[in-house]
């Protein structure tokens, strides 16, 4: 089984493959020898954001025992260029707020920030995040963060996945029928990556 298979067997709780070998005993033992708890999975909603000025992807996942993740509401928050970044701001705080109001949220996962052209860009990428993030704070829940290289890897297996790959993974994982933007498949790539690694 490949890595999305095996996480996928795990969120509906089917049974896993047994570890082989010495050192897969060995990895769940610690120092006196006592196998260490097993990992609970996520249940919940997580709310997904891959920020940006312009484009924000959001997408409200919900995860239970013995089903796939379902993808409750998705959304790009576009904002044209002509407007200026304080408007901007605002509506991806507004946005992000809308899809927090009531809706149970229990986590909240966003793309980091790696690499930009230059240090204006970084500024308004990281005033994005700000915005997004701020909507979160100030409802006191937990935000998490994970690099993009982390993410292509927890959800398609491979951390040179292209942005076709990763909406195509996405869209078999939810069993969603809709073509999915690519900042929606983004924000909704990096809740899955939340609830296939969290260790709660």
């Amino acid at each position: 089984m490949n890595t999305r298979q095996l996480w996928a067997a795990k969120l509906a709780g089917r049974p896993l493959p047994a570890p082989r070998g010495p050192a897969a005993l060995l990895a769940g033992t610690g120092a006196a020898g006592a196998v260490a708890p097993p990992r609970q999975p996520f249940t919940g909603r997580i709310l997904g954001i891959d920020p940006s000025l312009r484009g924000t992807g959001l997408a409200l996942l919900e995860l239970a025992p013995g089903r796939p993740p379902l993808l409750l509401r998705c959304r790009t928050v576009t904002v044209p260029a002509r407007q200026p970044l304080a408007f901007a701001l605002g509506e991806i705080h507004r946005h992000v707020s809308e899809f927090l109001e009531g809706a149970g949220v229990r986590h909240v996962a966003l793309e980091q920030t790696i690499y930009v052209q230059n240090f204006q860009t970084a500024q308004i990428l990281g005033a994005a995040r700000g915005a997004a993030i701020a909507a979160a704070a100030i409802r006191d829940l937990p935000v998490f963060e994970y690099a993009p290289l982390r993410v292509k890897q927890a959800v398609v297996g491979a951390g040179r996945a292209s942005k076709e790959q990763m909406a195509r993974t996405v869209m078999a994982i939810l069993g969603h029928g809709r073509a999915l933007a690519f900042d929606e498949a983004d924000a909704a790539a990096v809740a899955l990556c939340h609830a296939f690694t969290w260790r709660g």
